[in-house]
């Protein structure tokens, strides 16, 4: 990725509600269906979390008052918080997304990346899109 700027950021864990599906991207455009279905997106904080080794993708919301996860049927967890690798994707929906799966593996080549945190798309707005890769420090 030519000119792709990248920078070191500590982030604090995020609670979310989330779907669990295959890291594979028709399952991924399903669950975000799915969880839009069930949760509206206006005014809400929306991530994606890849976990490698489990080959599985989180489709994740960050809950508000009033959130019941169990009637809306997701469940809850934490995004790791630590040291990640952040650029930051710009572009229209749907192209923007295809962007995403060949940015993270140029991050990955220069970097010390912890296997033990999935790495995260914070969905900024709808042109906008954090890729954070985890990784090891010292």
């Amino acid at each position: 990725m030519e000119g792709m700027k990248a920078s070191v950021v500590d982030r604090d864990e995020v609670r979310v509600m989330f779907l669990r599906v295959a890291d594979q991207v028709p399952a991924i455009e399903d669950g975000w269906e799915r969880l839009e279905s069930v949760v509206p997106p206006k005014g809400r904080r929306f991530y994606g979390a890849f976990h490698a080794v489990a080959n599985e993708y989180w489709v994740c919301v960050e809950p508000v008052e009033g959130d019941d996860p169990i009637r809306l049927g997701l469940e809850m967890g934490v995004l790791p918080g630590g040291p990640y690798l952040r650029t930051t994707l710009r572009g229209e929906p749907p192209g923007v997304y295809l962007r995403i799966a060949p940015t993270f593996e140029e991050l990955i080549k220069d970097a010390a990346v912890d296997e033990s945190r999935p790495g995260i798309e914070f969905y900024r707005r709808g042109n906008e899109i954090d890729l954070l890769l985890p990784i090891r420090t010292g």
